[in-house]
């Protein structure tokens, strides 16, 4: 039987049943599935992520991204009309300015503004009228000033106050549309950034970091496995499926990462040792294949990346990869098939789905070894 063509979108398509997508996180962060798939004996294992020290060997390097998601989901309303709008912070300009998404009822214009309210003091009056301030204590006006080619705007707040204070006044976490809520709850405060997130930048979280505790770190550490760090910033782009319907023709987004000397220094004293790179989430593999695509030898670097990975693709630094489930039709689907071969990976999300494996970000994990 001949593999279908993998430049088609078709191809990249499985039935998955809703059910199984994960909107809220298992009972603690360890107590996820870990669905094992081999390589070298194309076998797949069912095992559990507190499993993870036993599959890890002496000498092997874990790299997590210590990104942190911002509270960038906004709520208010148009301030000349009173229309509802919904929003999200994508990130800051070089000339200080706000690259945001927008949501609302209408055709927005270019110089009218926005009225951000606190997303936990949501005052806004149900019955169509225009807010006055007695509803509205605390407000931030953003004044839109440019469309953007992806629909999105620039605008400039009101509030010379650094992006993460406002958005730590006014945002909630962002949370997947599939999770079924706007405002992110208690849970999610705890549960949707990793134990290690310290860089914050990211509007959705490196889901394959969410499964790791610090007593399950320091049983890899015990085993004789190294833990290193990178950032990247995950974008709102990670998560959307391909449109076009050859990947050739898609648009890769583009997100902010860096590869610090230390991680560097880490991953070729890990090759030296014969020891294997185990890139934690996607985003891991994309940094660390970005900075190794820069030079003959890996060398330190920061910049944004548009890497699309496919199969046929030849990685310089990552030798294993642990991940959470993907999107069909996802350029994250698309990766971890060019890690461990089309047919294989496909194989292992039959399994997964016949199993009852989670999906997406507060869902199970892969190991690709």
């Amino acid at each position: 039987m001949s593999l279908p063509d993998l430049e088609l979108l078709s191809s990249w398509q499985f039935d998955l049943p809703s059910e199984l997508i994960a909107s809220r996180p298992a009972a603690a962060r360890d107590a996820s599935r870990l669905l094992v798939v081999d390589r070298r004996n194309r076998s797949i294992t069912h095992s559990q992520i507190r499993n993870l020290p036993t599959w890890l060997h002496e000498h092997d390097l874990l790299v997590f991204n210590n990104t942190k998601v911002l509270p960038a989901r906004l709520f208010g309303f148009r301030t000349s009309t009173g229309g509802r709008w919904e929003g999200l912070y994508v990130e800051e300009t070089s000339s200080g300015h706000w690259h945001i998404l927008s949501d609302t009822r209408g055709r927005l214009l270019a110089g009218e503004t926005i009225t951000v309210v606190p997303a936990y003091e949501n005052r806004l009056p149900t019955d169509g009228r225009i807010p006055n301030s007695c509803d509205i204590p605390r407000s931030l006006v953003l004044t839109l000033l440019e469309k953007r080619d992806d629909g999105g705007w620039i605008a400039a707040p009101s509030d010379s106050r650094t992006p993460l204070e406002l958005l730590e006044e006014f945002g909630s976490l962002p949370l997947p549309p599939y999770m079924g809520r706007k405002l992110a709850d208690q849970d999610d405060k705890d549960r949707y950034q990793t134990q290690f997130a310290s860089e914050p930048g990211a509007v959705a979280a490196p889901t394959a970091g969410l499964h790791f505790t610090h007593e399950l770190l320091a049983e890899c550490h015990n085993k004789g496995v190294k833990r290193s760090e990178l950032t990247l910033h995950v974008g709102i782009g990670t998560f959307r499926p391909v449109v076009a319907e050859r990947l050739s023709e898609h648009q890769m987004h583009e997100e902010w990462c860096r590869l610090p000397p230390e991680t560097c220094h880490d991953v070729r004293q890990t090759k030296a040792a014969n020891g294997r790179v185990v890139a934690v989430g996607t985003t891991s593999v994309r940094t660390l294949e970005s900075a190794a695509s820069q030079s003959v030898s890996l060398q330190p670097w920061q910049g944004r990346t548009n890497l699309f990975i496919q199969p046929g693709y030849q990685f310089q630094a990552v030798d294993c990869l642990l991940t959470n489930f993907h999107l069909p039709g996802s350029t994250l689907l698309v990766l971890v098939a060019a890690l461990a071969g089309y047919e294989l990976i496909m194989e292992a999300y039959q399994q997964a789905i016949k199993e009852r494996y989670r999906f997406y970000s507060y869902g199970d994990a892969m190991l690709i070894l």
